[in-house]
């Protein structure tokens, strides 16, 4: 098992480490050129900053076994095709039972915003979406 971060824009970085570091596994966080990142545990791959560019390389770094930390719904599709485990920053577990409502609603945004529309941001992180996420995360590492 490892763990694959999106990192250009993770909030949880830092408890994804703590938490890696505890049970000894190994940590990947994919970022792009426009990012730095060093935390002196994790591999760090940097990609393009091509459209997707992270995504094509953590796909093609991915196991079964390996749980994946991302924001991005489609990404978080492509790992569940391939057996694969995924979590958010805020402690939402995607499965095949959530994933199809989570892209339709990112679907419903792109049109409404390409509309014209507006749709409302994400929230100010707070420590208890820290809390929610660092609970998940370790089920999601004893599976």
């Amino acid at each position: 098992m490892k763990i694959l971060v999106d990192a250009d824009a993770c909030p949880v970085k830092q408890i994804v480490v703590r938490l890696a570091k505890q049970r000894h596994i190994p940590v990947i966080m994919l970022i792009d050129t426009s990012h730095e990142l060093d935390d002196g545990y994790s591999e760090v791959i940097t990609v393009s900053q091509q459209a997707d560019s992270v995504d094509f390389a953590l796909m093609n770094l991915l196991s079964i076994d390996d749980i994946v930390v991302t924001q991005d719904f489609g990404l978080a599709a492509m790992v569940l095709g391939k057996g694969a485990r995924a979590i958010n920053q805020n402690g939402l577990v995607y499965t095949n039972e959530n994933i199809e409502s989570l892209l339709m609603e990112r679907y419903i945004g792109q049109k409404t915003r390409r509309g014209g529309g507006r749709t409302k941001g994400p929230a100010k992180r707070t420590k208890e979406d820290d809390e929610r996420f660092t609970n998940a995360f370790s089920v999601l590492l004893v599976y």
